[in-house]
């Protein structure tokens, strides 16, 4: 009997950036992320009036505090923007109170299960997206019926999936698995980066650690410092017991590591970690006792430069990029 033929590895086309732009009404298809301590209102009304999409990260805020931003952000800007809401935060109900009273256009979910709030939000008409760190997460948020995934692969920074699937990875897969736009995460912070993106079928890219240098960001300058000075191999996804989060290498990073060595148990890591750790070293400057949350791709940023410079950089090296790509098919022909 003859042997069966191998298939073929099923080829994805490149991503359709008009399907994120039209989603979200926005002239680039570049999401900021919503981070925390780093992403409050003068950072998502300056990347929404540059032309991406702002966004306000609430998992750090009280909901007094929320509301005063997205009020900020409405006086600074009349552009799109959205709020990102961790569905771990105890005052969950309260964010999307403010959320739904204050008609925030656009509701990026995260860390919990989309179908919690995607249909209530839907319904009081709002964009939903979500963000996940597997195919198999993807497909359970688009069958909650949101607008559209953030794929996060294993470089980002902050709160992290434990799959460790990277972005090169992950963004194929989801993309070929779902009918909805999707949007990489995780190492994306010039245009080249994009272009890849997208050519591994993405839609759009949300832009992370890059935008912790933005002058509008609302980091400690200490902080900001720290990542432009950071090294290759320089931050590790750790505590994974509690809630994986990438970290630059810090003395306390180095107590968390001597904890492990040591065989402490989750108690003593959640002792270890108390509470503000992150608050500590990314919004009062505490480099030594802090939390230093950053994506691996800290070690290709080397300056701090206004919201709409940095998107402007990337999309002019994604068209150049483009550019570049056509030049050399037609070559290869």
């Amino acid at each position: 009997m003859a042997p069966s033929p191998v298939p073929s590895p099923p080829i994805v086309k490149m991503g359709d950036t008009q399907r994120v732009t039209a989603l979200f009404g926005v002239r680039y298809p570049v999401i900021q992320a919503g981070m925390i301590w780093c992403s409050g209102w003068r950072l998502a009304a300056a990347v929404s009036n540059a032309g991406g999409l702002g966004v306000i990260g609430s998992g750090s805020m009280y909901p007094e505090v929320l509301l005063d931003h997205v009020r900020k952000f409405k006086q600074a800007s009349d552009r799109p923007f959205a709020v990102n809401v961790p569905m771990l935060y105890p005052d969950v109900e309260k964010h999307m109170a403010t959320i739904m009273e204050e008609r925030v256009p656009i509701v990026i979910t995260s860390a919990g299960n989309p179908a919690t709030w995607t249909q209530r939000l839907k319904e009081a008409g709002h964009t939903v997206v979500h963000v996940v760190s597997s195919v198999k997460f993807a497909l359970r948020a688009q069958a909650a019926g949101v607008d559209a995934v953030v794929a996060e692969g294993f470089e980002a920074g902050g709160h992290n999936g434990r799959e460790e699937t990277t972005t090169m990875v992950l963004i194929p897969l989801v993309a070929q698995a779902l009918s909805i736009p999707v949007i990489a995460a995780g190492g994306i912070a010039t245009g080249n980066a994009m272009l890849a993106a997208i050519c591994l079928g993405a839609d759009g890219v949300q832009v992370g650690s890059r935008f912790v240098c933005a002058e509008e960001s609302s980091a400690h300058e200490a902080f900001k410092q720290r990542v432009l000075s950071a090294a290759e191999g320089g931050t590790t996804l750790t505590l994974k017991e509690l809630a994986p989060v990438r970290l630059l290498h810090n003395p306390f990073y180095h107590q968390v590591q001597e904890a492990y060595r040591s065989g402490a148990t989750v108690d003593e890591l959640k002792a270890l970690l108390g509470r503000g750790r992150a608050k500590r070293g990314m919004f009062e400057g505490d480099l030594e006792q802090g939390e230093l949350e950053i994506g691996q791709v800290s070690a290709g940023i080397d300056r701090i430069q206004p919201a709409a410079a940095i998107l402007e950089e990337i999309m002019t090296g994604y068209r150049d990029g483009l550019a570049a790509m056509a030049q050399a098919a037609e070559r290869s022909v």
